[in-house]
């Protein structure tokens, strides 16, 4: 189960740090994607600073595992919003799945990390 957990955990550092860099970078897509959503451009910029805190959490997780859980936690908050924000606009599902998909992915780490993976004595 620990190999399980680094590979979700890696998974989300990887995206959370692409995704949250590209959105505080000012990416074309995002700033596209947050005017869609009806929502101002500096909360393009915070999200983008969460999701590299979680990102940091992340990385922190490899050395302390609750660190990697409450990022999972945290991560997959976040990403349900985003599903719930794009639901709320009635985006296609197609623009829905990628948040959905990393909410479920998150929410693994977190099953996985709780109940799969020993700890310490």
């Amino acid at each position: 189960m620990l190999i399980l957990s680094v590979i979700l955990q890696s998974f989300l550092l990887v995206t959370m740090t692409f995704t949250g860099g590209s959105k505080l970078a000012g990416a074309k897509n995002f700033v596209e994607m947050f005017d869609s959503l009806k929502l101002p451009q500096w909360f393009r910029v915070v999200t983008g600073l969460v999701q590299l805190a979680g990102a940091v959490g992340l990385a922190i997780g490899y050395w302390q595992l609750a660190a990697a859980t409450w990022a999972g936690i945290w991560i997959g908050i976040t990403m349900l919003v985003a599903c719930l924000l794009h639901l709320r606009i009635k985006h296609p599902f197609g623009q829905v799945m990628p948040s959905l998909i990393i909410t479920l992915i998150a929410a693994a780490l977190v099953l996985v990390n709780a109940f799969g993976v020993p700890h310490p004595v």
